[in-house]
């Protein structure tokens, strides 16, 4: 059959346009055939290394509103100067000998008081004489001026406290014992139970156990 040029042209564009859509075909094809989290990921990059829940380098930190600057590490309710104005409270440190040693007094006095505590005996006298007579212990006392005379065992009534309208005196005996130079047994018996261990020296009562509160 005999074509005209005008024919043959027509039939190689024709040509030219079945070649060139066979490549895109097979692009789109593969694009289709894989994922987004298939695709490789540098998990050297900073972004790749942290984590999700973790905030942006740039992200300034939020503080607390109302914060005080003045709260201390520890201190549960916020309240300022707490450690400072309890300071008086927290007992000294003890060599480990003479740790040692109130250890060993402890466990000399605990079945003393466990007694006392189940014969219903915790008045100071009762205490004093049962820690001096049964342990050998002697009465700490001392001058108007604070010297030393001799013995290390204090036994003193409970801190007062207030109840229904006016100051009152709990039953119960607090119990300090001087050992070494820089430890004690400090322990109390009252109607509720009773306590002993060995501490270092407070700063203003010795191996009393300060109140609570000035």
């Amino acid at each position: 059959m005999v074509t005209s040029p005008t024919h043959r042209r027509r039939l190689r564009a024709a040509a030219l346009l079945l070649a060139a859509a066979a490549p895109l075909t097979a692009c789109g094809s593969e694009t289709r055939a894989g994922s987004a989290s298939d695709a490789p990921r540098d998990d050297t990059s900073p972004q790749a290394s942290r984590s999700p829940s973790a905030p942006s380098p740039s992200a300034p930190s939020p503080s607390a509103p109302g914060a005080s600057p003045y709260v201390e590490p520890g201190v549960v309710d916020g309240a300022p100067h707490n450690g400072e104005n309890n300071a008086y409270r927290r007992p000294g440190e003890m060599s480990s000998a003479d740790k040692k040693a109130a250890l060993a007094e402890a466990a000399r006095i605990k079945p003393v008081l466990k007694r006392l505590w189940q014969q219903k005996e915790w008045d100071p006298d009762q205490v004093r004489a049962a820690l001096t007579g049964e342990l050998g212990y002697e009465v700490r006392e001392t001058t108007s001026g604070g010297e030393l005379l001799g013995g290390e065992l204090d036994v003193r009534e409970m801190y007062e406290r207030y109840e229904e309208g006016g100051n009152v005196t709990p039953e119960g005996a607090m119990i300090g014992l001087y050992v070494g130079d820089d430890a004690c047994v400090t322990a109390f018996v009252q109607k509720t139970n009773y306590e002993v261990r060995a501490t270092g020296r407070f700063m203003e009562t010795g191996c009393i156990e300060p109140p609570t509160g000035h």
